[in-house]
């Protein structure tokens, strides 16, 4: 369903298509919180950066698509993100394997980085569906998750081997075609607040 070279490009990020030339810049993003310590988030670590890269590049097929995501003021690769597990012939698939450097958390990247994700997925796509994915004990994406409108449908005990050995119990949500209007309007609420913040007297 997706395109190897889609971009695509708000007023804080731009999604551009993951490429090995990114591992560097990828690297001191990870090293910005030292994220690969979250025992309950797969995070690559700076020495594992070159083959999660090439694992994802190489999935990138059957409408799976892998993108940096770009801070447009520091102009700086801050994180990764994807859509995986898509199935066109259920137009519907998965956004995932999302992680930001510290710097870039709590600000406003997130939440257009999905916006645009979404946006593109239910508008131009056409999908049924979006599925998220994260661990149980990862409150803080739930409820990043959770903040964007999306429905808890349930949990997947036991569901994955953590590479610490763990067993990891995966809460699944999601937000279907019906709902996207509602979720649109939210979203761009949401960014519009934060860029009367940003930005008072503009």
């Amino acid at each position: 369903m997706t395109d190897s070279e889609t971009c695509l490009q708000g007023s804080y990020v731009a999604l551009e298509p993951l490429r090995h030339a990114h591992v560097a810049a990828l690297k001191d993003a990870v090293h910005d919180g030292e994220l690969w310590h979250l025992w309950y988030a797969n995070v690559p670590s700076p020495d594992e950066m070159a083959g999660y890269v090439d694992a994802a590049i190489q999935a990138s097929d059957n409408g799976n698509m892998a993108f940096v995501v770009k801070d447009l003021k520091t102009q700086k690769i801050v994180g990764t993100t994807r859509f995986y597990s898509v199935e066109p012939a259920h137009k519907r698939g998965l956004i995932g394997y999302t992680w930001y450097a510290k710097s870039a958390q709590g600000t406003a990247i997130n939440a257009e980085a999905k916006y645009l994700l979404m946006q593109y997925w239910f508008e131009v796509q056409k999908a049924n569906a979006v599925e998220f994915r994260t661990h149980f004990f990862n409150e803080a994406s739930r409820r990043a998750i959770e903040r964007l409108g999306a429905k808890q449908d349930g949990i997947l005990r036991n569901h994955q081997i953590l590479k610490d050995g763990s067993i990891r119990d995966t809460v699944v949500y999601s937000i279907i075609a019906s709902e996207w209007p509602v979720v649109k309007n939210n979203l761009q609420a949401k960014l519009a607040r934060l860029r009367t913040v940003a930005n008072p007297d503009a």
